[in-house]
């Protein structure tokens, strides 16, 4: 691994002192009866049961609470991120605008809202959305956040690998659903330090393989447009700081199709009696397409985020 990466594990060990605690210490199980269908022994991670419904509630206050109280902040989401950017705002009283995509989960539009956050529709996806935002951001004067750039989201997030880490058996596999990066740069960076036998391994929907592609073959890959039900990892424009992150950190990338996004959720919602938007479903729908590799491992996934309206469940589940 590269030991001059910019995410240092002293400062991901000081974001789990500073987080709020109701996005922390989440469950983290074997499921028995998804262990017995894939013959593996199979862990879950739920970062589903918290106010914004996703793990980016990590970062996002770890970020709010080292940043200047007087300065506005503008950020891009598909919906998750904004959310605990707000809900994370709204608890420090900063000002908080968030660019989203006009065909943005509406759930997730509304909660942003809920929570104070001044929502703006701009652009047909969230990277169109960020385009405009950092235009903004660079006019106005105000700071601008990069969800997976600025260090703090990595940080926030590599402490879910703390999490992982104290479940008293040996992990071979991490499936990883990856967007932007931070939460496999976060998680992987702790696992590389603590347990460098267990392989990182991102899973991307294949109708948005931008980061997965650029990876591979280390160079940008862009497209002009994704074509995914997994919103909240469907990234057509990467992070360049996020995929030098991933050097050294992720050991394989997995491509999964519609399909098996779709059975992966209902089967978590069979078996362990979660409700999961597509992104958190990812994880599985990788061992599912994959589950000769994995026979007789133990391996590990993050339900990273539940939010789904009510058309949703009724057309998915």
């Amino acid at each position: 691994m590269n030991i001059n990466h910019r995410l240092s594990v002293t400062r991901i060990e000081e974001a789990f002192r500073k987080i709020d605690p109701v996005f922390l210490r989440t469950p983290q199980y074997i499921n028995e009866s998804l262990s017995e269908l894939f013959t593996t022994k199979l862990i879950l991670k739920i970062e589903t049961l918290n106010p914004i419904r996703s793990f980016k509630g990590r970062g996002a206050d770890f970020l709010v609470s080292e940043a200047e109280a007087n300065t506005p902040l503008i950020c891009a989401s598909a919906g998750n991120f904004g959310q605990a950017m707000a809900y994370a705002c709204r608890k420090r009283k900063i000002k908080l605008t968030v660019y989203a995509s006009t065909k943005a989960n509406p759930l997730k539009i509304e909660r942003m809202k809920y929570f104070g956050a001044n929502v703006i529709l701009q652009g047909d996806d969230f990277d169109a959305a960020k385009l405009e935002a950092k235009r903004v951001a660079k006019d106005s004067g105000a700071r601008f956040i990069e969800d997976s750039l600025d260090i703090e989201t990595l940080e926030g997030a590599g402490t879910i690998g703390l999490e992982l880490l104290k479940f008293g058996q040996p992990i071979d596999a991490l499936l990883i659903a990856l967007g932007n990066g931070a939460m496999i740069n976060g998680i992987g960076r702790i696992f590389k330090e603590r347990s460098p036998k267990t392989k990182i391994i991102a899973v991307q929907a294949a109708g948005a393989p931008a980061m997965i592609e650029s990876w591979r073959k280390k160079t940008m890959v862009t497209y002009e447009h994704t074509k995914t039900i997994a919103d909240g990892i469907a990234v057509r424009i990467p992070v360049p700081e996020a995929l030098e992150d991933m050097n050294g950190i992720v050991d394989d990338a997995i491509l999964v199709d519609e399909d098996s996004i779709l059975k992966a959720m209902k089967l978590l919602h069979l078996h362990a009696g979660i409700v999961t938007e597509p992104s958190g479903a990812v994880g599985i729908a990788a061992l599912m397409e994959n589950k000769r590799l994995y026979e007789g491992k133990t391996v590990a996934t993050i339900v990273c985020g539940g939010n789904v309206t009510e058309q949703q469940l009724q057309t998915w589940f």
